[in-house]
């Protein structure tokens, strides 16, 4: 895709884009970011990405030098100039350049907007369905930093409980909280079909409140489905009727074993189906316009 990056207040080439040593982000993992997608030559939920955006770095004390509005449309800029059409887009805020802890030194944040191409899962886990593990590797408290803040330091958690499941050639890996029930999994939201209602744990659990997420749950409740948010146990996911993760890169997909023990029919299901089908559809036309080359 197009070599174009939004660097702090300029426009340069992806081979030209560089960052500080001591940029804090880069010393610290001290920043935020969001990952975002574009079908059709449109942003999905391109507001309600920025908007959590602008929610994370409040939360740790990061002024962004911009509005909410002014942000996006640099995200669209960006897409316009590299031509986007599918692709994914990453936007990264860190709190700047400086050496040491004390966020007093920080002056002005650093911004990064890229676009890419990401394939999460191949085709094949979309069609068979996902067989995933349970890593030991917990969720980080909300005493030490609020789920619903995307930061970047937080991650390192995700990544070592993808290391877990890379182990054993897991597809996915899922993660519990510290008191042990379900959370999410290490880049998804998660949820089970039971009795024709689908499950799915609560921020309160430890989980990122997944833009994805809220959507399936609209899509679902279009379509007759109940959606109840509830603390979930490994149990809940051995007994489901179906379980599918959900995510922006993942998008929708079926989840048919869990540490050995097979979910349901071993099979992805029909809600889950239903649910894929629509999220397609919905992506197929939902977004913001992205203008074209000038």
């Amino acid at each position: 895709m197009g070599p174009n990056v939004f660097l702090n207040d300029k426009i340069v080439p992806s081979d030209q884009a560089v960052i500080s040593i001591y940029d804090h982000g880069f010393l610290y993992g001290d920043g935020v970011f969001e990952g975002i997608r574009a079908y059709n030559g449109r942003v999905f939920k391109l507001y309600e990405h920025v908007r959590r955006l602008f929610g994370s770095a409040r939360a740790i004390a990061i002024d962004i030098p911009m509005t909410e509005d002014e942000f996006a449309n640099r995200i669209l800029e960006v897409c316009s100039l590299n031509e986007v059409k599918n692709g994914y887009i990453r936007v990264t805020v860190s709190r700047g350049v400086f050496l040491g802890l004390d966020p007093k030194n920080a002056k002005s944040p650093t911004i990064v907007i890229s676009t890419d191409n990401l394939a999460l899962y191949p085709k094949e886990m979309y069609e068979n369905g996902l067989h995933v593990v349970t890593c030991s590797t917990r969720v980080p408290p909300p005493q030490s930093i609020d789920p619903r803040i995307k930061s970047l330091g937080k991650y390192i958690c995700n990544i070592t409980a993808k290391m877990e499941a890379n182990r054993v050639n897991a597809g996915e890996g899922l993660m519990l909280n510290i008191q042990g029930y379900v959370a999410e999994a290490t880049g998804d939201n998660i949820f089970v079909a039971r009795g024709g209602k689908l499950e799915t744990p609560p921020t309160a659990a430890g989980i990122l409140e997944g833009i994805t997420r809220n959507t399936v749950i609209q899509l679902a409740k279009n379509l007759g489905l109940e959606v109840v948010e509830k603390m979930l146990t490994l149990f809940d996911i051995y007994t489901a009727d179906e379980c599918f993760l959900t995510g922006t890169a993942a998008e929708v997909i079926p989840m048919v074993s869990l540490d050995g023990r097979q979910i349901g029919t071993g099979k992805p299901g029909e809600i889950t189906g239903k649910l894929m089908k629509a999220f397609h559809e919905y992506t197929a036309k939902e977004g913001v316009p992205i203008p074209p080359k000038k």
